[in-house]
């Protein structure tokens, strides 16, 4: 089970602080997980400014120009976002049960370190 899944919302933990042009302490929701690459895209974090050639599109209209888009980021510099107390913390498992159709069943569970409270 992965620590960090798409839909998240994290918080950049490194890099540059916001008042020197950076990231840092910006939170975002998870956009894609590149898991062979270990590497994640957040909405609104790292963005990026990107020459597209221009072009033409069946109907005529100009395509391409400058265009701005989110960069992937390396896993270990952003940090899950505790729902509680909307600060970073770090991710752990527990097994549950849960009863669905009175059969019991065992399932891991991501959870908040610092509140406890299930993700």
């Amino acid at each position: 089970m992965a620590k960090i899944k798409k839909g998240d919302l994290v918080q950049v933990i490194s890099g540059p602080s916001q008042d020197r042009g950076g990231d840092r302490g910006k939170q975002g929701r998870v956009i894609e997980v590149q898991v062979e690459k270990n590497r994640v895209i957040v909405e609104g974090i790292n963005f990026v400014t990107k020459h597209v050639r221009v072009g033409q599109t069946q109907r005529g209209t100009k395509t391409g120009g400058i265009e701005t888009h989110e960069a992937p980021i390396h896993i270990s510099n952003v940090a899950l976002v505790d729902p509680k107390t909307k600060k970073p913390t770090r991710v752990g498992f527990r097994e549950e049960t849960v009863e669905k159709d009175g059969v019991k069943k065992t399932v891991r569970v991501r959870y908040a370190k610092k509140s406890g409270e299930k993700i």
